[in-house]
């Protein structure tokens, strides 16, 4: 007590003790930096300097190696084509030894190990490769061979040496990196072990008083404020310890004497929360049916406003053909804008009809295969891609649960997407894949075309939302809002993959079928050793055949590979040819087992 009346509070002693243990903390901390940050300059230092220095040294000996070969050859056949090692080695010796001067700012030993070579170098370059060029250039290879003696090669040896003191020079600059390494590596152990000892320590202390100065009065006070909550409303509460427990439970006790008095307002309160709830989910509920006759109201409206909007359009269409020509030049654009503000009107309108319509007229789920739908959707889109010289492809796609319309709808908005956001002066690739994960299948539309900024992967999945003026790319803005609506209708998510480097890879999953799930299991515990012995012939080769039976259970678009055919067999197989004949010559009919689709590019496999 005498402490506390001296003004040692409980809070001026944890104070007191945070103080003392946050200095030593910081100082450790600020320790700690100043090493980490030598140890992280000491590697770099090794990573980026004296490791790509040991392999500049390699390159400046194979450089002068070059030189020496050019030479030689030179002086056997005379022919100046020989001299083209030289003159590369020359040029490349030059370039290494300025990088190596770049990365040995800070080595005198290196510096001056490379200078040494290079003098040696310009000798002999002097010495001997310029005299056998000019000797072997006016006299004839005889002269030039001539001058190739031992006393050239030896000092093309000390070249060697230099080079090789050059290498001792940077490999002892290394060891002496990775030595400050371990060095400050340790420091930063010592430090973090002495860090990990304060923070014990402190711990202990602060556990210690804790108990005496804090726990034990406030275990105290709760058996008190325990028989009161029992219903000893009479019970008298007194504090022990520091003085803020001490002012607690005389604050606690005037709250138990207002316990009595405040009972009957608790109940008031309860009674006033339930009807609170009460009024929250009746207007849950009614926000639940006005969003359900604002989607119908949707629906309705879209239709009523056809047939008026239907008539406006054909009029407008009906005045510019009718009177194209015959009126000035701004009246027909008038006339222009009002047919294709109806027409943008009714496109909206469609698709507002199309996005409402998703999940409240179903047909229920069924098996669809997305093979047989990925050719409808070729076929849908063909008129875009044949204008655009598009190539569609696909590989193999799983079957899933779903409805086949929706699933149709979903797979066309996102390769006329595709299609759509294609980059000027290159061909347009879209790609439709599919992999199980886990227990759903994750599938991807990728495309080369212009991207997406990371900032709006978000964005453009909101209806009506667009990132470009109609004008540069036509459209509602609602075909993405339309796939993400089917996407989550089917129980599966979308979202924009913002890792690509080029184009846009738009990913969605759908859920995948038991049987899938436990045949995926099932093949991936029998593994590849199964497969090779199932396909092995008596030989040990492996074959692959296909019969016509097999050929007939192929999806549809698929072209059986033959056993002779010597590329792989995951290749994309040609459904179409390209316009022009660029790609495949062949009549319109195709060979058999190949269709062709108008002269758009597509590929299945």
């Amino acid at each position: 007590m005498n402490t506390y009346r001296r003004g040692w509070t409980l809070r001026r002693r944890v104070l007191a003790l945070l103080a003392v243990v946050g200095v030593l903390l910081v100082g450790l901390a600020v320790a700690e930096a100043v090493v980490a940050a030598k140890n992280r300059a000491y590697t770099d230092a090794l990573l980026t300097r004296t490791g790509p220095l040991r392999v500049q040294g390699q390159e400046l000996l194979n450089a002068l190696l070059d030189q020496e070969t050019g030479i030689r050859g030179y002086a056997v056949s005379g022919n100046r084509a020989d001299l083209a090692p030289y003159e590369q080695g020359v040029q490349q010796e030059r370039d290494v030894a300025a990088t190596i001067t770049t990365l040995s700012r800070d080595y005198p030993a290196v510096t001056d190990a490379l200078r040494t070579a290079q003098q040696q170098a310009d000798a002999w370059r002097r010495a001997v490769a310029e005299p056998v060029i000019a000797t072997t250039g006016s006299s004839g290879t005889a002269a030039g061979q001539a001058l190739i003696t031992a006393q050239a090669r030896q000092q093309f040896d000390e070249i060697r040496t230099s080079v090789g003191d050059l290498q001792t020079a940077i490999l002892a600059e290394r060891e002496k990196g990775a030595r400050d390494i371990e060095r400050t590596g340790n420091m930063l152990v010592m430090l973090l072990i002495v860090a990990a000892v304060v923070v014990v320590f402190a711990g202990t202390l602060m556990l210690l008083s804790l108990e005496r100065m804090v726990i034990r009065p406030l275990t105290g006070l709760a058996e008190q404020v325990r028989e009161v909550a029992e219903g000893d409303y009479q019970h008298h509460i007194a504090g022990t310890g520091p003085p803020e427990f001490r002012r607690l439970a005389d604050d606690v006790d005037v709250m138990r004497q207002k316990i009595a008095k405040d009972l009957a307002e608790v109940r008031a309160a309860r009674e006033n929360i339930e009807w609170v709830n009460s009024q929250l989910q009746k207007q849950a509920e009614e926000l639940t049916r006005s969003n359900r006759d604002l989607e119908q109201f949707a629906y309705v409206a879209s239709h009523d406003l056809q047939e008026p909007l239907r008539k406006v359009a054909s009029f407008c269409q009906l005045l510019q053909r009718r009177y194209a020509g015959q009126l000035d030049e701004r009246a027909d654009q008038y006339i222009a804008f009002a047919v294709d503000g109806a027409q943008r009107m009714q496109r909206l309108i469609n698709d507002l009809l199309a996005f409402s319509r998703i999940g409240r007229l179903t047909t229920g789920f069924v098996d669809v295969d997305l093979n047989r739908v990925m050719g409808d959707v070729a076929s849908q889109t063909e008129p875009g891609r044949q204008y655009a010289d598009a190539e569609l492809t696909w590989g193999e796609l799983p079957v899933i649960r779903g409805e086949e319309p929706l699933l149709t709808n979903l797979l066309v908005n996102l390769v006329s997407n595709s299609v759509k956001f294609r980059r000027p002066d290159v061909t347009p690739k879209v790609r439709v894949s599919a992999r199980l994960v886990d227990a759903e299948w994750e599938i991807t539309c990728q495309d080369n075309g212009i991207g997406i900024e990371p900032e709006f992967a978000d964005k453009i999945f909101v209806i009506f939302q667009r990132l470009h003026a109609k004008d540069a790319y036509p459209g509602t803005g609602i075909g993405l809002a339309i796939v993400k609506k089917i996407v989550e209708y089917h129980g599966g998510r979308v979202w924009v993959d913002t890792d690509q480097a080029e184009g846009t890879a738009i990913r969605f999953t759908l859920p995948a079928r038991p049987e899938d799930v436990e045949a995926a299991k099932a093949a991936a515990e029998v593994g590849p050793a199964a497969d090779e012995e199932a396909t092995a012939t008596p030989d040990g080769d492996a074959t692959a055949t296909t019969s016509d039976d097999d050929a007939a259970s192929l999806p549809a678009g698929e072209t059986p590979v033959p056993a002779e055919d010597p590329e792989p067999a995951d290749r994309p197989t040609p459904v179409g040819r390209q316009p022009g004949g660029t790609q495949d010559e062949d009549p319109p009919g195709g060979p058999p087992g190949q269709g062709t689709t108008g002269g758009t590019k597509e590929r299945v496999g």
